[in-house]
């Protein structure tokens, strides 16, 4: 699977909350693309992971 333009392994599948907490992203402030398509929180849980999959992980920063 490819993160942010990085190639990565999945050693086993897992939901893309759980991707997020495994590698410390705080949900609140990320928005999630995968294959194209901005993925909605609500579907964090339930959507499994696959080393096919090429996801964009954008993180919002504050300030002004």
């Amino acid at each position: 699977m490819t993160v942010n333009g990085k190639q990565i392994s999945l050693e086993t599948p897992v939901s893309v909350s759980e991707f997020l907490t495994e590698n410390n992203y705080q949900t609140k402030r990320i928005a999630v693309e995968i294959n194209g398509e901005i993925l909605p929180k609500s579907q964090y849980e339930s959507r499994i992971l696959s080393d096919s999959d090429t996801i964009e992980i954008v993180t919002f920063m504050g300030g002004g």
